[in-house]
């Protein structure tokens, strides 16, 4: 979430606080947070960025109120000569899309351009991942020469005064010595070629996502027209993040420009893009989902009061809006415009019993053996990173690893097996008090292709002994089939991660359930863990059946 701060005075230009209105903001979505004589103080969730400014949520509000229903529109303006931007192939592998436009008559104020820096920063944090995902950069239109080229170079070709310092810098420098650059550094850490923006003189007008230069990146009182440029790695959010910026500026009064950009490629696109996007709905399955019973006008009066047009079961959706995706968004708005406060609570007139499945009483039940036993239960992350995946042995076996799609971290990788995690676990705790005996009853991820997903999930039973040997982890599991009354027998057999001949494949009744013994030295070694490990995974599902 972020706290945005209003300047009252500003605020009530366009809305005057009542004790009603008050209340209706909240109802709206938005807690107020706070109120005095000089700020207001709303909290916006994440999912609305389109709120962050004073005029977005001033768009929205007027609408939920009913003073200016319906979706807004805006004029563009189409691309003079030379608005253009050129996005050369070197950029493809390290910030590759970018989002455009250039807004005029604009009349800039020490306020508005506190404003303008607060909610580029909102969305950064918020949006944009910490500039991860968008990075946005303002710049005073009669400091740069059109058309612009965005394009990546070596670091220690770039050099230019960043914004706030006084001396010319290379790229790295600015990583290094900037406060700035020391604190998003690691979104270009590794690579060999750093994006850039340059105008056609030559002259630098940013580093994203790191800062724009000094000499043009900088607006003041002065400044009447502006250049937008958001970079990141999926066009649709730059254009989103875009489509907030221009419909910000347009409601200051600024006349907005659209801008060419002509990707080194072959592809060419046309920013800003305003036209609503489609959304067809049920009314049935909206009624379904509300547990309430409204006629089409009555949707329509609603959605018009969240900022949408609706016409024959399609709904118009704001070019900035960057939540709705689907039928439930739109029926969470229809929610939101219909009242919570207006919903009636009924008790369902059926009559049931709950009580726990067998697969967690017996879940329980292990639980309680191991603790007995002295054992510590952990509860470790379903992602892994890559190295992670390599220090054991990518699949623990010949199992494929499942990466996840734009991860926004480093933990990209489905664990496949529990004993990755345990592994993990020690290996950051080896000035722990030995001996340390675990353990996890946790689920693991595999591809499957029969399912609609593609990803099957199963429950498994992993549990450490250091300083251990096959020996100590083997009573362990003989004890627990003697408790659960099964009959659990070993057989020999070589398993990567672990020490040939001092490992064993496990049989639940006669049918092969995980993996016993010690672990190899070499990935002891790779997880910096100093004592010998003996360890046991098994599927928790054949040990229970």
């Amino acid at each position: 979430m972020a706290i945005v701060k209003f300047s009252r005075k500003e605020f009530e230009k366009h809305i005057k606080l009542t004790k009603q209105v008050e209340e209706k903001i909240s109802m709206f979505g938005t807690p107020l947070e706070s109120v005095n004589e000089n700020e207001v103080e709303i909290e916006v969730f994440p999912n609305r960025p389109d709120l962050l400014s004073l005029q977005g949520f001033v768009r929205a509000f007027l609408a939920f109120t009913g003073r200016k229903k319906g979706l807004r529109k805006y004029k563009l303006n189409k691309p003079e000569r030379n608005y253009e931007v050129t996005v050369d192939g070197s950029v493809k592998d390290v910030r590759p899309f970018t989002a455009c436009a250039i807004v005029k008559n604009l009349k800039f104020t020490d306020e508005k351009i506190k404003e303008v820096i607060d909610i580029q920063e909102k969305i950064h944090s918020t949006l944009g991942r910490d500039r991860k995902k968008v990075a946005i950069g303002i710049y005073p239109l009669d400091k740069i020469f059109l058309p612009i080229r965005y394009k990546a170079e070596r670091p220690e070709n770039i050099r230019f005064i960043p914004l706030g310092e006084k001396n010319v810098m290379s790229g790295q420098e600015i990583l290094d010595k900037t406060p700035t650059g020391k604190q998003y550094s690691h979104l270009l850490k590794g690579m060999k070629k750093f994006p850039v923006f340059l105008d056609v003189a030559g002259n630098v007008m940013s580093m994203p996502p790191i800062i724009n230069s000094e000499q043009t990146g900088k607006i003041t009182e002065s400044t009447r027209e502006i250049f937008i440029e958001c970079s990141g790695f999926e066009f649709n959010v730059l254009k989103k993040t875009l489509n907030i910026l221009v419909t910000m500026f347009a409601d200051l009064g600024g006349e907005v420009y659209q801008m060419r950009i002509n990707y080194g490629w072959g592809k060419q696109e046309i920013t800003p893009d305003l036209a609503p996007e489609k959304l067809k709905i049920n009314i049935d399955n909206i009624n379904k989902l509300l547990g309430i019973k409204l006629k089409e006008k009555d949707i329509k009066t609603l959605l018009e009061r969240m900022g949408y047009d609706y016409n024959n079961n399609e709904v118009s959706v704001p070019a900035w809006r960057t939540d709705v995706l689907h039928e439930v968004d739109i029926a969470e708005d229809i929610a939101i415009a219909y009242g919570y406060d207006n919903f009636e609570p009924e008790i369902p007139e059926i009559a049931t019993v709950g009580g726990e499945s067998r697969k967690e009483t017996l879940r329980r039940k292990v639980a309680e053996i191991l603790s007995g036993l002295g054992f510590l239960e952990i509860i470790s992350y379903y992602l892994l990173t890559k190295e992670d995946v390599k220090k054991f042995g990518a699949g623990h076996g010949s199992r494929k690893e499942l990466e996840v799609e734009r991860s926004k971290t480093d933990y990209n990788t489905l664990r496949s097996n529990l004993i990755c995690p345990v592994l993990k676990i020690l290996g950051r705790n080896t000035d722990a008090e030995y001996p340390q005996r675990i353990f996890e009853i946790g689920e693991v991820f595999e591809k499957n292709e029969k399912l609609e997903t593609g990803v099957g999930q199963k429950d498994k039973l992993a549990v450490a002994i250091t300083p251990g040997n096959f020996t100590d982890i083997k009573q362990v599991l003989d004890y627990l089939g003697e408790m659960l009354d099964k009959k659990i027998e070993v057989s020999e057999k070589k398993e990567q991660g672990f020490i040939e001949g001092r490992t064993a494949r496990i049989l639940v009744e006669g049918i092969e359930a995980g993996v016993i013994g010690e672990i190899h030295p070499s990935v002891l070694k790779a997880w910096h863990l100093k004592m010998p490990l003996a360890c046991m995974e098994l599927d928790f599902e054949k040990l229970i059946s």
